[in-house]
């Protein structure tokens, strides 16, 4: 029992920092996207931070830490960033860029944790079978997997996850509307999903070509 608690602490502490940061870029990079289209509301409101204080989310937290320590998949969310379209010159466009600034700040994290593990592995082997070096290993690993994981899953096409967003921006106008009704059971789709057991068909796939394209582009 014991052992399992203290596996349960290692794995916490290994997908802290790495989970943190790409919950955290996510929202501010949207925040970050919408001031350069013309919304200024996020910074304002002092979003636009590193300090974790106005980004957490208390379920968003507890599943982090609840997945980080019990479950393959590494997976949480910070408090939504607040954005207003109206203040943007072409809606749609803009809201498009805006959305899926979140995820492809996942994949540059996901890619940038590649190129640490790879500089990391030039490190003399006394260093990388010790505690410090193994723990950086491990946390570099999880830091591109857990990255892909929250690239991957935003971009599912389920409001309101940023990949419905994106699709919703994509849609013709009538359909758009529509689609933007799915998103009061957009929660109940997810959880569905996860816990059939289909989430994981569709995301594993993905999680593993992505991590295998990652090291193969660092050279490993």
């Amino acid at each position: 029992m014991f052992d399992n608690i203290a596996e349960s602490i290692t794995n916490l502490a290994v997908a802290f920092v790495p989970v943190l940061l790409g919950i955290i870029l996510h929202e501010v990079a949207h925040g970050w996207a919408a001031l350069k289209r013309g919304d200024n509301t996020a910074w304002m409101l002092g979003r636009l931070t590193l300090n974790p204080v106005p980004h957490i989310d208390p379920m968003g937290t507890a599943m982090f830490v609840f997945t980080a320590m019990f479950t393959p998949f590494v997976f949480g969310w910070a408090k939504p960033v607040p954005i207003n379209p109206r203040k943007f010159r072409n809606i749609r466009r803009d809201l498009l860029i805006v959305t899926a600034a979140g995820p492809l700040t996942n994949f540059l994290l996901a890619f940038l944790f590649a190129v640490l593990l790879r500089i990391l592995l030039f490190a003399p082997e006394s260093f990388l079978v010790g505690t410090v070096g193994a723990f950086l290993l491990q946390m570099c690993q999880v830091g591109v997997v857990a990255n892909f994981t929250l690239a991957w899953v935003n971009l599912m096409p389920i409001p309101p996850l940023d990949g419905g967003h994106i699709l919703e921006c994509l849609l013709p106008a009538p359909a758009a509307a529509w689609f933007a009704r799915v998103e009061r059971y957009g929660f109940l789709i997810v959880v569905l999903l996860l816990a059939s057991g289909a989430m994981s068909s569709i995301l594993l796939p993905l999680i593993r070509g992505s991590w295998n394209t990652a090291l193969w582009a660092v050279g490993l």
